[in-house]
């Protein structure tokens, strides 16, 4: 590996804890406050273009750095989504 490439690896998993830690606090809090749906939208469908430049120059770095996110982003918008219920249900409940 050469040691830009430690960079590119190293700067991709900085990342991807940040966005991880994210998605882990929006799942533990079981909320929404804070959050838009149109993040999660966004970040899929850049993420999902970047991976496809990313394969087609042929930079692996990349291409594992926004496969990672998009993963994450859906993740995220699967748990945006479920809060979104959760919370919904309990409001309907109160009334």
């Amino acid at each position: 590996m050469q040691p830009v490439d430690a960079i590119g690896w190293a700067a991709s998993l900085i990342l991807l804890a940040t966005l991880l830690r994210q998605v882990y606090v929006q799942w533990r809090d079981r909320s929404t406050a804070g959050v838009s749906s149109w993040l999660f939208v966004g970040q899929c469908a850049a993420n999902a273009g970047f991976a496809l430049y990313s394969a087609l120059i042929g930079n692996a770095v990349f291409v594992f750095t926004n496969v990672a996110l998009l993963a994450t982003a859906l993740t995220g918008q699967w748990i945006y989504r479920r809060n979104r219920a959760r919370e919904a249900a309990a409001d309907g409940a109160r009334r």
